[in-house]
C-alpha cells in the first residue's frame, strides 16, 4: 500500500512544478525543486500540519531554486542537489536568472553521486545523474512508491531543452534510455513542466526518444 501522498503546485514566472512529497503515516514532507513564493509553501506547510525534513532540487535553474534559499533558512532544512551541478547552482549566468534580471543563486548541504541512496521522510530514493539538460541534473526514485520525479529531464511527449548552458541533446537522451527507460513501465513521472505522465507512455509515444 503507498504511502506517499504528492501534492503538486504550479508556481514562478516559467509555470514550474512544486512538489510535496508527503508521508501519509508520518506528516513528513519532502519539498522537490521549491520554485517561488517561499511564504505561501510555509503558509500551506503549516495549515496541513506537515514536516518537512529536506528539500530536492532535481538541478539548478533559477526557475527551480527561487524559494530555496528562504525555506532553508526560515525552516533549517538540508538541501540536496548532484555534485555536478554545484556550478550551475551558484552562477547567475549558468542557470540564468540574469535573463530575468534577477540574482538567484543557491547551494546544497549535500551533494549527491549517481546511484547514492537516501533515506528521507521514510522513503527509500535512488539518485539517477540524468545530465543533458544541465550537467548535473538529476531524477529521484522512490521504487516502493513507483514514483519518480524527472525534473526538466524528461516531460510528458517531450524532453527537457538542451540549449541551455551545460545542455545537451545526444547526452539528454542517452541519460532518458539508460537510466529511466530500464524502468517498469507503471512508474509514475512527475515532471518539472507540464502535466504527469508515465514510462511505458513515453518509451511508446515521445517523439523525441524513438
Amino acid at each position: 500500500m503507498q504511502k506517499m501522498d504528492i501534492r503538486a503546485f504550479t508556481l514562478g514566472p516559467v509555470g514550474t512544478n512544486f512538489y510535496i512529497a508527503v508521508n501519509k503515516d508520518t506528516k513528513e514532507a519532502l519539498l522537490i525543486d521549491p520554485a517561488d513564493q517561499a511564504a505561501g509553501i510555509e503558509s500551506y506547510l503549516r495549515q496541513n500540519q506537515l514536516q518537512p525534513v529536506a528539500i530536492l532540487l532535481t538541478h539548478g535553474h533559477f526557475d527551480h531554486i527561487m524559494a530555496v534559499n528562504e525555506l532553508k533558512a526560515s525552516l533549517d532544512l538540508p538541501v540536496y542537489a548532484h555534485e555536478d551541478e554545484e556550478e550551475v547552482l551558484k552562477s547567475v549566468r549558468l542557470n540564468m536568472s540574469n535573463m530575468i534580471g534577477a540574482r538567484y543563486v543557491s547551494e546544497a548541504d549535500f551533494y549527491l553521486k549517481d546511484g547514492d541512496t537516501l533515506e528521507l521522510a521514510g522513503f527509500h530514493i535512488i539518485v539517477y545523474h540524468t545530465p543533458g539538460h544541465t550537467r548535473g541534473g538529476c531524477c529521484f526514485y522512490i521504487p516502493d512508491e513507483k514514483v519518480l520525479f524527472s525534473g526538466d529531464t524528461l516531460f510528458n511527449c517531450s524532453i527537457g531543452r538542451t540549449d541551455f548552458p551545460t545542455g545537451s541533446m545526444s547526452v539528454l537522451v542517452r541519460s532518458i534510455k539508460e537510466k529511466l527507460f530500464v524502468l517498469p513501465d507503471d512508474v509514475v513521472v512527475y515532471p518539472g513542466h507540464e502535466g504527469v505522465t508515465n514510462i511505458g507512455f513515453e518509451k511508446q509515444h515521445n517523439p523525441f526518444l524513438q
